[in-house]
């Protein structure tokens, strides 16, 4: 379990999990939440590289696995109420 929170501490990727899961409930519907969350990820992973870093996919696939969680969290709450 160490070993997981680590990696997720590495680059901030719970913060992109975060923020994908977040685009997700808030998106309208599918086709949306992942629009969005691709334009936010590639915008975070551009930023990073513009200041010196290197693009990291894992985070960027991190970011619309999340939104797509999200999505999917949103639509179990809206079938149960």
């Amino acid at each position: 379990m160490k070993k997981v929170i680590a990696w997720l501490k590495e680059s901030n990727r719970f913060k992109h999990i975060a923020g994908g899961v977040f685009i997700g409930l808030l998106a309208y519907n599918y086709a949306c939440s992942f629009y969005a969350a691709v334009i936010a990820a590639s915008c975070l992973e551009y930023k990073d590289r513009a200041w010196g870093g290197k693009w990291d996919w894992i985070d960027w696939g991190l970011t619309v696995g999340g939104s797509l969680v999200g999505t999917f969290v949103r639509y179990i709450i809206g079938a149960v109420l």
